[in-house]
């Protein structure tokens, strides 16, 4: 049996002085903020709440996805 390599862990993110940044006029959507060579994300709506961590390359394969409407409900490849 092989060994799959696993993922290196993130670190917990200190996001206490973050500048978070969501769509203008909206303070209840997602929000991201760069902090370091991390990207963060969380729910406006639940500030406090748990936060997503990325790595450079994984926000930049969401973006590209999105932008390419992979997460549009009639998404077919």
């Amino acid at each position: 049996m092989t060994d799959t390599p696993k993922p290196s862990a993130k670190p917990v993110l200190d996001v206490t002085d973050a500048v978070w940044l969501g769509a203008p006029g909206q303070t209840d959507g997602p929000q991201v903020a760069f902090v370091g060579e991390y990207i963060a994300m969380r729910n406006g709506a639940d500030p406090d709440g748990p936060v997503l961590v990325f790595t450079e390359g994984e926000w930049e394969a969401f973006r590209l996805g999105a932008q390419d409407g992979e997460f549009d409900l009639d998404y077919q490849p």
